[in-house]
């Protein structure tokens, strides 16, 4: 049976609204939730970009929620050992309520300490000798590592939990959705894609499979459109572009290709459940495990009380 969770956008959401959100979300059914890991949001609407790892430990002192992570770069902006300690202490103060998503990442939000932006089999390369150097370290002995990318050198995580982290790991195309079965405990996604989990099965993944999908509900369903426009047009962005435009300056630029009726046509808005439920059934269908759910706009406490009369209790 699906489970379903609450997706707390970081680039929408400041970390007081964040944590906030996520007790609220708590007091209406959700028990887990996805945050999502970024230092710039997608343009400047959204303008918000909130150190999750501290967001974390709020929510952790709050709630009693699963996190996840959607998803975490551990390649270029931040050296996978110190991902590795900020996921071990995450999962202590969660209590074990904690899944570290990963994914090969962004130039939007990797090249800001100047490095060279890699080509996109070097980054899947990468992540899987991260995967590999932050379950060495979890594995709680003296640990050293010399491999192509990264260097450890007579580390030690003294807190840690006693059971594995499991990494779920992000892909879109086949090479990365079979990078996703091969290292990681589960797979996650954001499209209501059957082929990509029958890609990920068949490549032997095992694990969980998570799905993101983004709606807007609102009173006024143009009004809706609107705001998801405004805020989420650069999801319509197609190809590998959102891996390599380095600034929401360009992603605003190339986003002004996508149109209100294209927002509208992608994106479940306005007051009407069918229009979500149909959205949300779209991940279940696909065979999503677990579905996390966004609402788009400032008006989270509106969309929780719909999610809470409306839209639950017909997917239950």
């Amino acid at each position: 049976m699906t489970a379903f969770g609450y997706f707390l956008s970081s680039e929408e959401l400041g970390p007081r609204e964040m944590v906030r959100y996520a007790g609220l979300a708590e007091q209406v059914g959700f028990d887990r939730v996805w945050l999502s890991d970024h230092y710039h949001p997608w343009n400047d609407a959204q303008g918000q970009s909130p150190f999750v790892w501290a967001v974390i430990g709020g929510i952790a002192a709050t709630t009693r929620l699963h996190v996840t992570t959607a998803v975490t770069c551990p390649t270029v902006r931040i050296h996978p050992a110190v991902v590795a300690q900020a996921a071990a202490t995450a999962s202590l103060m969660l209590e074990g309520r904690f899944t570290l998503g990963v994914g090969s990442g962004e130039a939007l939000n990797e090249h800001i300490l100047g490095d060279r932006w890699p080509s996109a089999a070097e980054r899947q390369e990468m992540l899987a000798e991260a995967v590999e150097v932050m379950r060495g370290l979890w594995g709680g002995e003296w640990f050293s590592h010399r491999g192509h990318h990264y260097t450890v050198e007579n580390a030690r995580l003294y807190s840690r939990p006693e059971a594995p982290l499991p990494v779920y790991v992000s892909g879109f195309g086949p090479r990365s959705i079979r990078l996703a079965a091969q290292i990681g405990d589960g797979y996650i996604n954001v499209s209501p894609s059957p082929d990509a989990i029958q890609g990920y099965r068949e490549a032997g993944g095992q694990g969980p499979a998570q799905g993101g999908v983004k709606v807007c509900w609102g009173t006024d369903e143009k009004d809706a459109v609107r705001l998801a426009h405004q805020r989420w047009g650069t999801s319509g962005i197609p190809g590998e572009a959102a891996q390599e435009l380095p600034s929401p300056q360009h992603f605003e630029q190339v986003a002004a290709l996508v149109t209100e009726d294209m927002t509208a046509e992608a994106v479940a808005c306005g007051p009407d459940p069918e229009r979500h439920l149909r959205a949300i059934r779209a991940y279940v269908d696909a065979g999503y495990d677990e579905v996390f759910i966004a609402q788009i706009g400032p008006d989270q406490e509106g969309f929780l009380r719909f999610w809470e009369k409306e839209l639950r209790p017909r997917l239950s």
